[in-house]
């Protein structure tokens, strides 16, 4: 079956990751340096593209006309260690991954593709780990990134520290998703750990704040079951008309 969009991919070479980084970019069908484009960038976007059929929502949501015109981009990790040490809070390559997005990532999008230049115009989306590099890269760094979804992030005192401490998120939209049945998630480093306690936790320091703020339960694990399921309601409350 064919696509309606394209999908290009893009390589930076990244001073602060010392290796080359591929964006898959897809824009969709009748896209236009015309018009202007929100940006919905996918950590483990290899997973989003395939497990999370980013492709064919964006083809279905832009053909129905209920999103705005966005642009998907995935970026992806090597392994699962490399996949940690990038978006793990401790993470070795945190520090410098967040660099890669801020000052590599967002000046590439900005200087080739037809975007809005703003933070509202950028969407973090990650699941798990990448859901938790999302969240704090976004309440970091607002005015670049005004948009996040999360589904499942983990979630640890550090997380809750950053959030809670966080001055202002008022120009921040979050979407934000955990599964019922996430109380016994097997972690990288081989431990077991309850994800949906600490997911509660997090809502409840978000519902303190003046952000704007959307939170589902889902029925499920740890999964990509779930999340794919959930994926489009996420875009339609993101970017839908």
């Amino acid at each position: 079956m064919g696509r309606d969009g394209t999908m290009t991919d893009y390589t930076i070479n990244s001073e602060y990751l010392n290796e080359a980084m591929v964006l898959k970019v897809y824009t969709p069908n009748h896209f236009s340096p015309l018009y202007k484009y929100h940006f919905c960038i996918m950590q483990d976007g290899n997973d989003y593209f395939q497990m999370g059929r980013a492709a064919t929502l964006s083809d279905r949501l832009h053909a129905d006309q209920e999103i705005e015109n966005t642009i998907f981009v995935g970026i992806h990790y090597n392994d699962k260690y490399d996949r940690q040490d990038k978006y793990h809070p401790d993470g070795s390559k945190q520090g410098d991954y967040v660099n890669f997005l801020i000052r590599e990532v967002v000046p590439f999008l900005d200087e080739h593709l037809p975007g809005y230049h703003v933070g509202s115009g950028r969407t973090l989306v990650g699941d798990s780990l990448a859901g938790t590099l999302a969240l704090m890269t976004a309440v970091k760094f607002p005015n670049l990134f005004g948009n996040v979804i999360m589904q499942s992030p983990y979630v640890d005192e550090h997380v809750l520290e950053i959030v809670d401490s966080a001055k202002d998120l008022s120009s921040l939209t979050i979407y934000h998703t955990i599964g019922i049945e996430e109380t016994d998630v097997e972690t990288t480093a081989g431990e077991s750990k309850n994800f949906l306690e600490p997911n509660r936790h997090l809502k409840e320091v978000l519902d303190q704040k003046p952000v704007s703020y959307t939170y589902y339960e889902l029925d499920g694990g740890h999964t990509w079951k779930p999340w794919q399921q959930d994926f489009k309601r996420a875009l339609l409350t993101m970017f839908g008309k």
